[in-house]
């Protein structure tokens, strides 16, 4: 996986809504949410990049969180999407969708 300073820049702008996309499918705890990004490499996450994250998409009100005991280790906290999270992840993907036809006609040198 590159780790120039642009694929840095592209995948902030990303990771929040591969986050939102993970969430999409269920509710999951931190630790899964950066397992199921972990899955892609372009993706993969530290801790310290989700959780702020999270964070973030709380105080925005686009996940709502929930405590649940764990059997044998402490209680963990889970994340699901609200109903603005799930129109966010719409909108987000629609946006991405448009630039990504836009990015691949250029580099392949065609013009509208």
């Amino acid at each position: 996986m590159p780790t120039s300073d642009r694929a840095r820049q592209l995948r902030k702008g990303v990771l929040e809504l591969a986050i939102l996309a993970v969430l999409d499918r269920e509710e999951c705890y931190a630790i899964e949410i950066i397992g199921r990004l972990d899955a892609h490499p372009a993706l993969a996450a530290s801790p310290g990049t989700v959780y702020p994250l999270l964070a973030r998409l709380d105080k925005a009100g686009l996940v709502v969180t929930r405590w649940v005991e764990a059997a044998g280790g402490p209680p963990r906290k889970y994340y699901r999407l609200t109903p603005e999270g799930s129109a966010s992840l719409r909108e987000g993907a629609e946006a991405w969708a448009e630039m990504s036809r836009a990015l691949s006609e250029i580099f392949r040198g065609g013009e509208r």
